[in-house]
């Protein structure tokens, strides 16, 4: 009997612990971080994006952009925002940010209103996860609760930025491979494609599938030619979604179905894969697709926060204290 009464003790003991750890682990970002230290930080970043993006709509797809550029390298940890120096090498000048990625200083000039209200509190991590929210919100697309309590990394890696953000000519195995090296599957994916119902994209990205490749509407495949020439013009823009490029809805899953993606990525998600059916039903059912896109947005917000006392709370989103 005391023999039975110690395992079931230890037993309980073990679960308590391993409820800690996973209580833990979750409560490492919390929706009230900054509940009494910068209660007001989520209104600034609205209020700021509100402007931001009256101003120009396609920063709402900017700024998203930028968050996702952002996760994909080692975490949620404003490494992106790093300026180069000479003695520091960051992430802008990466190939898919280079000349490309843009709206820094939007997070500079959201920086600046919350430093005057609560200084040396608020990370710029947790200021572009709040921004991305809100440029989707801006622009017609659903909101969520961001999870808050990320810092501020103290480096960069512009090697993984060249590796680890996924490519416009990426295959849908790749794809699948390299959100699932993040925590997120495949479903997760194909929902957060759907951010491609806003932004545009440089001719060079789009070229080659324009004119060579075949899972392409021809009427589409020629509009997009008459601004993307067989060569010359890298840096002329076209909208990911031709019919609502600056509104944020189901329009992108339509697109694929008509074959109208704009990128191989795009189309990639509706080529005889295992993402049609996904695909198809966002097409049609414009609730489900914002429910998955919130959801997916809040989970990739989570990958590998920085927390704690890992990391810092810059200053200035472009440099290290």
């Amino acid at each position: 009997m005391a023999s039975l009464t110690r395992n079931v003790f230890v037993v309980l003991t073990f679960l308590c612990v391993l409820l800690s750890f996973v209580c833990f682990s979750n409560a490492q970002l919390s929706t009230n971080f900054y509940g009494s230290s910068c209660r007001n930080v989520a209104v600034i970043v609205r209020n700021a994006m509100r402007q931001a993006v009256s101003r120009e709509q396609r920063l709402g797809a900017s700024i998203l952009r930028l968050f996702f550029h952002d996760c994909f390298v080692n975490g949620c940890d404003a490494s992106i925002l790093l300026d180069d120096t000479a003695t520091f090498t960051g992430e802008k000048n990466a190939n898919p940010n280079r000349n490309s990625a843009r709206g820094y200083e939007v997070i500079d000039a959201i920086k600046t209103q919350v430093e005057a209200a609560c200084p040396n509190v608020v990370s710029c991590a947790d200021i572009l996860a709040l921004a991305a929210r809100e440029g989707v919100f801006q622009v017609g697309g659903p909101t969520w609760t961001v999870p808050l309590g990320r810092r501020d990394a103290r480096t960069a890696s512009q090697s993984a930025a060249n590796t680890q953000i996924p490519a416009p000519t990426s295959s849908l195995s790749t794809l699948i491979s390299m959100f699932s090296a993040n925590g997120l599957s495949a479903a997760d994916m194909t929902a957060l494609s759907g951010s491609h119902t806003i932004g545009q994209a440089q001719c060079t990205t789009f070229r080659t599938r324009i004119y060579n490749e075949t899972n392409i509407d021809t009427q589409f495949a020629a509009t997009r030619r008459a601004t993307c020439p067989a060569s010359g013009g890298d840096a002329n823009l076209a909208p990911l979604d031709i019919q609502t490029p600056n509104r944020f809805n189901n329009d992108y899953y339509e697109n694929l179905v008509a074959q109208r993606g704009l990128l191989h990525s795009d189309q990639e998600l509706f080529n005889g894969g295992s993402q049609d059916a996904l695909v198809r039903s966002y097409s049609t059912n414009a609730v489900a697709f914002r429910r998955d896109f919130a959801a997916a947005m809040v989970k990739m917000g989570n990958i590998s926060p920085l927390t704690g006392t890992n990391g810092e709370i810059r200053r200035n989103c472009r440099a290290i204290n």
